[in-house]
């Protein structure tokens, strides 16, 4: 869900959001289960958070929600999950690929209407946001927000208005907006998951007992108890309520696929699957892969804290090279690290990370990252090994070289900001200051999936399943 003003800085890269529905049809609350479901998503955002939750025994479009800045766990408390009374629920925790970090753009939105109240949460991107935002506000349509879920929220009410249930009005709103997009959409008696034709973004189904899930990932599933029932597939609409358990609708379906390569490289949770291949079994394969296609002689292998360590460990299996842990990570901090002015920019990296100078020292390191970006964060992390006393630093890199920016749903910046655009491998070596560096090949990406096609590698390529927007609204980045 992008952002159309402000600016934030941040270091690493980013995936804006992950989202969390339940509909518990013995009337139980659902608000502690958002809750430890967001907990688990929160590798996907940690900029806010909310729960929004509605009884659908009780009056006709009444929503209680809670939302703020900051970490789950800092916005919520037993006090405030009490509060929140209801047997449908939605829950959302946001990255913003382009600033605008205010609490009026955390999510669930709810939005009430002639028809009652909807509550929505959306993970990913939509190229022609811009100008279905003008187009609507020339018909008087009124924002609070700066995100792009508005204004799917604003078409699914509009649509809502000429047919008879929400679902087709989802349906008709689909045939408006364009990119990448995971919904879920909390009516007062249904709850209804949405997945963009292309598949971009993941979401899945679960069930516990008589309560059922959508969520971005599996690994939410485990966290409540839930049983893994299947993926929503991409184009399919889905409908869960009482009456009639799950309903699909996969009339917008289509046999071109674009799923994010970039969700099993990075942003996904290692113990997750996604669309039945197990992101675990991806970056095992990928350091593979790295140690077939770069091998190195050296004495340990080591993985950048939380993605590169997977990788790492695939890298040591092919390679016979023993894995080691270099790294101690600082946990309390996450993957956003918002940096007040320039002065603080320097300790950053240090402030997450430090190396283990009894691992290192006297060493040959090869060091499993999952992307490089502007490379300054990279130097930076080269430079601490080498200050522990490695005596080589061998970079591998389990993703191919970023070459154009991203518009669906990743902030992947513009291609003037990528060291990779307009350097060659060597001139990137040089200036990160490793003794060799890989990337792992463009045209085994496939492998990562078990040779499935039907993935996005945009930001590799520049082979984009749908055209990019005539005006990029993202922002600014310095990483």
């Amino acid at each position: 869900m992008s952002d159309f003003t402000d600016e934030k800085v941040d270091l690493g890269l980013h995936e804006e959001c992950g989202v969390f529905g339940v509909y518990d049809f013995d009337g139980q609350d659902v608000a502690s289960s958002v809750y430890y479901g967001l907990f688990s998503l929160q590798h996907r955002g940690q900029e806010s958070c909310g729960i929004a939750v509605s009884d659908t025994n009780g009056p006709k479009g009444q929503v209680d929600s809670c939302k703020g800045m900051g970490l789950v766990n800092e916005v919520f408390d037993a006090e405030k999950l009490e509060k929140l009374k209801g047997d449908i629920g939605v829950g959302h925790v946001r990255y913003s690929t382009a600033g605008a970090s205010s609490n009026f753009n955390t999510q669930p939105l709810v939005l009430n209407y002639i028809k009652g109240t909807l509550g929505l949460a959306h993970n990913g991107n939509l190229v022609n946001a811009l100008e279905l935002r003008e187009e609507l506000e020339l018909t008087g349509a009124i924002f609070q927000t700066t995100i792009d879920s508005e204004v799917i929220a604003y078409y699914i009410a509009r649509e809502r208005l000429k047919t008879p249930t929400v679902e087709e009005a989802v349906k008709n709103a689909m045939g408006r907006i364009k990119g990448a997009y995971s919904l879920i959409v909390m009516s007062p008696r249904k709850l209804i998951g949405a997945r963009d034709p292309f598949g971009f973004r993941p979401l899945c189904i679960g069930k516990r007992d008589n309560a059922y899930f959508l969520t971005s990932e599996t690994c939410a599933l485990d966290a409540v108890g839930a049983e893994f029932v299947r993926d929503v597939e991409p184009g399919e609409i889905v409908t869960i309520s009482p009456e009639y358990g799950i309903q699909s609708d996969k009339s917008l379906c289509q046999n071109k696929h674009a799923r994010c390569i970039f969700e099993y490289i990075y942003f996904s949770r290692a113990d997750s699957y996604l669309d039945g291949v197990s992101v675990y079994n991806s970056r095992i394969m990928a350091g593979k892969i790295l140690a077939e296609q770069h091998p190195v002689e050296a004495d340990i292998v080591v993985g950048v804290p939380e993605s590169g360590n997977v990788a790492a460990m695939g890298y040591s299996l092919q390679s016979g090279i023993p894995y080691g842990t270099a790294f101690v990570k600082n946990n309390y901090i996450g993957r956003t690290f918002i940096k007040p002015k320039q002065s603080v920019r320097e300790s950053a990296v240090k402030i997450k990370l430090n190396a283990l100078r009894e691992v290192v020292n006297g060493k040959r390191v090869v060091m499993v990252d999952d992307s490089i970006v502007r490379g300054t964060t990279c130097a930076r992390i080269i430079g601490m090994l080498k200050q522990a006393g490695a005596t080589e630093v061998h970079v591998r890199i389990s993703s191919p070289p970023f070459l154009y920016p991203c518009y669906f749903g990743t902030d992947v910046p513009s291609s003037d900001q990528l060291i990779a655009y307009n350097k060659s491998v060597e001139e990137i070596r040089e200036m990160i200051g490793a003794d060799s560096l890989g990337y792992l090949d463009k045209d085994r990406l496939h492998e990562l999936l078990g040779g499935q096609t039907g993935y996005c590698d945009a930001c590799f390529s520049g082979n984009y399943p749908v055209e990019p927007p005539k005006q990029d609204i993202r922002g600014d980045y310095d990483k």
